[in-house]
């Protein structure tokens, strides 16, 4: 009608975007003390108390930057515990700021639980984004950018690595096509290679090293070339996998399970493998995997 307005009434999720945050993530330079942005600087000077996992990894940044915002630990062991009086101070009107070590608070570092339950309370969570090893390394590769999948640290073990990985390969027969990246330690790595090479074949793959630091390096190759590299020279710094999408293949998977069952019910692992590579004309290093999956039981 003429001279009559109407509103919509904001959502509750406009309402929290326009208040300041209850609980800010803030993104922390993985090497480069650097790369701390102005907004980053800004929301943890504003912040009533600074969550981090090593007060002894985060006092420096701070005091770089003139940062004297309170320190509080918060990590993987004491994260459960902590989470229902954080959520009470919040509720009473202090504003909390949370930090990974290094990059990406949440990404492979704790905060889930104090985020899902800050957002169930009705509070308001925010970010400041900023440095992220996955993604650095992902765009360095010279592999595809997307899609991909981060899966966090593998296993440290070798029976449990290479039973992620041959879950990774299961999820791929079904369809998935996808960049892997990873995580992992330095004096594992060598080890992580060669298993990622007996599941998952020979792929293009690269591996970051010291990103954003002095030393930085980015060794990019097959994977059994990167294992030998690194099986004869002990990696050093933080250190981030990114390996190629499966490659496609001729073969349907119905022909490569039904060719694999006829050669297993006969043949060893490694022999049936072999013949099924060739007929097929496919990877053998695939094969195997598959065989492996097979003989396990896996789907």
């Amino acid at each position: 009608m003429s001279g009559v307005t109407s509103e919509t009434p904001s959502s509750s999720s406009d309402a929290l975007s326009r208040r300041p945050p209850d609980l800010v993530l803030v993104s922390t330079p993985i090497g480069n003390l650097g790369d701390l942005s102005p907004r980053a600087v800004g929301a943890l000077r504003d912040a009533d108390m600074i969550l981090c996992e090593d007060t002894r990894v985060t006092a420096p940044l701070l005091a770089q930057h003139g940062i004297v915002t309170k320190l509080q630990s918060f990590h993987d062991h004491n994260e459960e515990s902590r989470t229902a009086s954080l959520i009470a101070m919040m509720q009473d009107g202090r504003r909390l700021a949370l930090v990974s070590d290094a990059g990406a608070p949440l990404i492979a570092d704790p905060g889930y639980r104090l985020v899902r339950a800050a957002i169930e309370a009705g509070l308001a969570v925010s970010a400041v984004p900023g440095p992220n090893a996955a993604l650095m390394a992902l765009a360095l590769s010279g592999l595809p950018p997307h899609p991909f999948l981060f899966n966090g640290f593998l296993p440290p073990r070798a029976a449990a690595r290479r039973s992620a990985l041959q879950r990774v390969v299961a999820a791929e027969h079904a369809g998935l096509s996808a960049t892997l990246v990873f995580y992992e330690a330095p004096h594992r790595l060598a080890a992580c290679l060669e298993d990622c090479l007996a599941v998952l074949g020979d792929r293009p793959a690269a591996v970051g090293r010291e990103l954003t630091k002095r030393f930085e390096e980015v060794r990019r190759g097959g994977l059994a070339a990167l294992a030998a590299h690194y099986a004869a020279h002990e990696a050093r710094g933080e250190i981030t996998l990114v390996i190629g999408p499966a490659p496609q293949t001729s073969a349907s998977e119905e022909e490569l399970d039904e060719a694999l069952g006829e050669a297993l019910a006969r043949m060893t692992i490694r022999d049936a493998a072999a013949f099924v590579a060739r007929e097929l004309d496919l990877p053998r290093k695939q094969v195997y995997a598959r065989a492996l999956s097979l003989k396990a039981g896996s789907p």
